[in-house]
């Protein structure tokens, strides 16, 4: 799986403020009155959120003792070598100390410090790699689908028992279920995949239409493509063929790249990997039946039928 750091969590005491009451707040930290500085993690963010990552670094370092949302970004920096030299390490060390902290200011923090320490585990980065510290790390970050805990760790954990080291496709679906309730856009469609083929859960062809529709709307490529095949064998050749030249603008010609999850839901559902000599480009093929391919090449298989 290639996995990223979570991004920094909102502290939820700003959430229960009015709009009002932080858009005063963020101008009064943010503009110099009587010569007094902007906040300085607002400093700090402000450079991150910007891309200068070296000028973030810089503020961050200066009151990460004080700080744990400093202590937090400069974890995930030092973890990415983001506006520095990688050293997983440091990153480690600074989201356990994040973990362990019994202080209040921590509090909101804590779920994604765990799902990047789970990160680290099944990377083998900073630390000793195991999957099963992984996976410990992963379920307390998740919070049995809790939606104020880390939503990436709910659906990493989908994908992580999709994988034959701990396969488990009921726990799969379950955690898939809890992350797209949740609204993770991932798991929306690998909800689809499973309910379309029977993994993890009773087949629902209405079901999967649903979860697919809906992230294929909002942009899904790997749903978008599912549905194309999905009309096409069905022999709703007009369909798949408006599905797939929709999508097809999108896409960056001549390859349309496909992502871990997706590469993982076509194992589980017994898919190997063909080159189509037609489109010059890599297609998974179905019980050598029917191709199963993103939009951009199936759209040549079809356009001859529609």
């Amino acid at each position: 799986m290639a996995l990223s750091c979570e991004p920094l969590p909102q502290d939820p005491a700003a959430e229960n403020r009015s709009r009002g009451t932080l858009l005063a707040k963020a101008k009064e930290s943010l503009v110099r009155r009587d010569g007094d500085p902007p906040a300085p993690f607002l400093v700090g963010q402000r450079y991150y959120e910007q891309g200068l990552y070296k000028e973030a670094l810089k503020e961050f370092e200066k009151i990460k003792d004080t700080d744990f949302q400093a202590m937090y970004q400069l974890g995930v920096m030092y973890y990415d070598g983001l506006g520095t030299k990688k050293d997983p390490e440091r990153g480690v060390e600074y989201m356990n100390k994040i973990l362990n902290s019994d202080s209040p200011e921590a509090k909101h923090l804590k779920f994604a410090a765990a799902y990047n320490l789970g990160r680290a585990y099944y990377e083998g980065c900073g630390v000793k790699h195991s999957t099963e510290e992984a996976e410990r790390l992963w379920l307390t970050a998740a919070d049995n689908g809790n939606p104020k805990a880390s939503i990436k760790a709910q659906s990493t954990l989908g994908m992580l028992y999709s994988m034959p080291i701990l396969k488990d496709l009921e726990k799969a679906f379950f955690w898939h279920s809890a992350a797209c309730d949740n609204g993770n856009l991932e798991s929306q469609a690998a909800l689809g995949i499973m309910y379309l083929y029977g993994k993890g859960t009773c087949q629902n062809t209405k079901a999967a239409l649903e979860c697919l529709r809906k992230a294929a709307e909002l942009g899904n490529i790997y749903a978008q493509g599912h549905l194309v095949e999905y009309y096409y064998t069905r022999k709703f050749y007009s369909k798949a063929a408006a599905l797939a030249k929709s999508q097809s603008i999108h896409d960056d010609p001549p390859v349309v790249s496909c992502s871990t999850m997706l590469q993982l839901f076509l194992k589980l559902c017994d898919f190997e990997w063909v080159w189509s000599s037609s489109s010059s480009c890599l297609v998974p093929r179905l019980c050598a039946l029917s191709t199963h391919t993103c939009c951009g090449c199936l759209l040549v298989l079809i356009l001859g039928r529609s």
